[in-house]
């Protein structure tokens, strides 16, 4: 696997953001008011690099870029059985991401703070640059969405739900351009950080109503509605967000039961509506298909197997339900594989970031919320049949369950299993893969040499946070911390 780092000579990514100091930074200030935003080809330029930033940023092996986001968000949930072996175990055992001084604390923190600052740069000084109102127009959108997409993840993982106590303070906002000089800023209500992404987000699609992109990585009015979509569920806005969903996933058909064999690698596929691109040059990344690929050779942690209850969950003639398959490999006999991603065969793979069939989901959830029961199920059986499993009626069970029950086999390994049990202010569930007398459940594998044979099935090993106590709803356990450096460095944090 080939690393490439990112370096943006020139861009304000060089300029110390947030107040925090916690990478050896310095300011341009004259190299930006000269140069970077003189024209808007050149702020083509720092959109692009902001983008490559946020996924392509090489902290650690385990920290490619936002891609870490998302397996922290999975490992810590319900249904992926994180093994031993590298990557997020501390995550999975809740021991991390409470830990003010964690690398990946300072990363994640670190990330969504230096695009938020460079999105700043954009918004604030696009309009004095030369070049079409046209194009004027279409950068600051992708800017204000952009920064809208950081903040609505430091609201989702750094506080509790909007819907628990919305006046609960979380993280600093910063909407200018910040230098060496910018003082700290005190922790923001969740109210005032929705208000913020709102604001962006209805912003973006005013200035990208008529844009037509030609490539998925780009933020066009679908990906900024889809974005919609997702703060309105986090804010109870049901109604609003299933509309959003239903523009977001409009001319995005669902993917036939072949291609979703094909590895969740490829933006080309037609659910797709956003996704990071992947190169031969350009694949840090991919790096995280090393944790999520538990079938390719050319993988090599194999550490997110499968849950074995989360298979319980699926119809045996569920198109999903045929990727699933134990494991006979030395050293890994007895785990689940679940092979929804798969390497390329040169080994990289595209990062999926939004597809039609969450907008489905949260259409339906919406919808449910709102008690407009038809559309409902309209929406969930509109899903369940493209994946070929039993459609919903109303002697299924409760409606609302069984679409978050969807969302977790619909969703799982992109990056939402944290972010839905804070929203939804539920427990994690784990339990371990035993018999009602304590002995481990015999499974049946198939070793590499064709001998079939019993074996010990593994699911999870860790059944409760650190302190021995159980799961439970709105625990401290689930909140990222803020990195200790940055507490040290602005005193400002919890003046309020």
């Amino acid at each position: 696997m080939k690393l490439t780092y990112i370096y943006i000579a020139i861009l304000t990514l060089l300029v110390s953001t947030s107040c925090s100091d916690i990478l050896d930074t310095a300011p341009t200030d004259a190299v930006v008011d000269t140069e970077i935003y003189k024209s808007t080809e050149n702020i083509e330029t720092v959109i692009e690099g902001t983008w490559r930033y946020l996924n392509d940023t090489y902290f650690t092996y385990a920290n490619p870029g936002y891609t870490a986001f998302m397996r922290t968000s999975d490992a810590m949930g319900n249904d992926v059985a994180v093994t031993t072996k590298y990557g997020y175990r501390d995550a999975y055992t809740f021991n991390e991401m409470i830990n003010s001084t964690a690398y990946r604390v300072r990363s994640l923190w670190t990330l969504l703070y230096k695009v938020i600052d460079n999105t700043n740069n954009v918004i604030h000084r696009v309009d004095a640059a030369e070049g079409s109102d046209t194009d004027k127009e279409r950068l600051k959108g992708q800017a204000k969405a952009l920064r809208a997409f950081c903040y609505l993840n430091l609201a989702s993982f750094y506080q509790f739900s909007y819907q628990k106590d919305k006046n609960a303070l979380t993280v600093p906002i910063y909407t200018e351009p910040t230098t060496r000089e910018t003082k700290g800023k005190p922790k923001a209500s969740l109210e005032d950080i929705y208000r913020l992404i709102l604001n962006d987000l209805n912003g973006a699609s005013t200035l990208l109503e008529d844009y037509e992109r030609h490539n998925k990585y780009r933020i066009d009015k679908h990906v900024v509605q889809g974005l919609l979509a997702r703060t309105y569920l986090n804010m109870g806005l049901w109604e609003d967000a299933a509309e959003a969903a239903e523009n977001a996933k409009e001319g995005y058909d669902l993917m036939t039961a072949e291609a979703y064999e094909q590895g969740f690698n490829d933006v080309g596929n037609a659910e797709w509506i956003w996704g990071h691109v992947q190169t031969s040059e350009q694949n840090t990344a991919s790096y995280t298909f090393h944790y999520l690929d538990v079938s390719s050779s050319g993988s090599y942690y194999f550490s997110y197997m499968a849950d074995p209850y989360f298979k319980d969950l699926f119809d045996p003639g569920d198109i999903r339900y045929k990727l699933f398959e134990w494991d006979g490999e030395p050293g890994r006999e007895g785990f689940l594989r679940y092979k929804k991603f798969k390497f390329k065969s040169n080994l990289i793979g595209d990062i999926v970031y939004m597809r039609s069939a969450e907008m489905w989901l949260i259409a339906a959830e919406g919808y449910a919320r709102a008690g407009q029961t038809a559309k409902a199920i309209e929406a969930l059986n509109t899903l369940r049949a493209a994946r070929k499993t039993p459609l919903y009626s109303t002697a299924s069970g409760a409606l609302l369950e069984e679409i978050l029950i969807e969302r977790r086999k619909e969703l799982w390994g992109e990056g939402f299993a944290l972010s839905d049990i804070i929203r939804t202010q539920r427990s994690v569930v784990r339990k371990a893969f035993l018999n009602s007398d304590g002995t481990p459940i015999q499974v049946e594998i198939t070793t590499p040499d064709g001998e079939v044979k019993n074996v010990n099935g593994q699911g999870h090993r860790v059944v409760n946070f650190p302190d021995g106590k159980e799961f439970t709803a709105n625990s401290p356990y689930y909140i990222f911390a803020i990195p200790d450096e940055e507490i040290r460095r602005n005193p400002n944090l919890d003046k309020n």
